[in-house]
């Protein structure tokens, strides 16, 4: 599929009618815009779709550090439980107090 009339080829400087069948920079794109949410069903230019794919890389990393985020919260969650609950029976088995036994001299 050729590229759109009009437009200049930044690789070759001719228009981009006569080398984007060619060209290896020219790709098909199927998929969400990061932007609108609009579904894409393109071919352009991969350096025409490199913002929108920088754009989209940002969002995705931004959501896997909120999933880390919460997976560490709710780990440190449950590790406090488990640390309170050896703590308890620790404490249950604990050997009892010796008692002192005091003995009157006499006087």
């Amino acid at each position: 599929m050729p590229g759109p009339k009009g437009l200049i080829c930044p690789m070759h400087r001719k228009s981009m009618r006569d080398v984007c069948e060619t060209c290896p920079l020219w790709r098909r794109l199927y998929g969400r815009d990061p932007q609108t949410g609009d579904l894409i069903d393109e071919w352009n230019c991969t350096l025409a779709w490199l913002p929108k794919l920088l754009i989209e890389n940002a969002k995705e990393s931004r959501e896997t550090a909120a999933a880390v985020e919460s997976f560490r919260n709710e780990t440190v969650k449950r590790q406090d439980a488990a640390t309170q609950r050896a703590a308890q029976i620790l404490n249950q088995r604990a050997m009892p107090a010796i008692k002192t036994i005091e003995v009157n001299n006499g006087t």
